[in-house]
């Protein structure tokens, strides 16, 4: 049944807060698994060539993150688009508005009141 599951892949920083909480609130979506990395080398999750191949949606907080995707990884990214989500470094894990957030840029799986 996991076939039919989108697999989405959240890149922020650190993998600490912004990308951990995408993380958290689509894999509350029946169709979706998600996971979470992070650009830095200390990340709590690196980013990896693996986590790109196992992808079939990358998005990214912010275009720096989008920058440094596409420079360390740009050979497995041929057939891959890659989302940038616009969501500053502004919020702590699973804060409200961070989630919000998250929640409308998915309006397919999140309806909106």
């Amino acid at each position: 049944m996991s076939e039919c599951r989108q697999k989405l892949l959240f890149i922020c920083s650190r993998n600490q807060l912004r990308s951990p909480t995408a993380e958290a609130v689509l894999n509350q979506v029946d169709a979706v698994t998600a996971i979470s990395a992070g650009t830095n080398n200390d990340a709590e999750t690196p980013i990896s060539g693996d986590l790109i191949l196992w992808a079939d949606a990358i998005y990214v907080m912010e275009r720096q993150h989008h920058k440094k995707v596409i420079g360390k990884f740009s050979a497995l990214l041929k057939n891959k688009r890659i989302h940038v989500l616009g969501i500053v470094d502004n919020y702590g894990y699973m804060d409200p508005k961070l989630v919000a957030i998250i929640k409308r840029k998915f309006p397919q799986w999140f309806h909106q009141p």
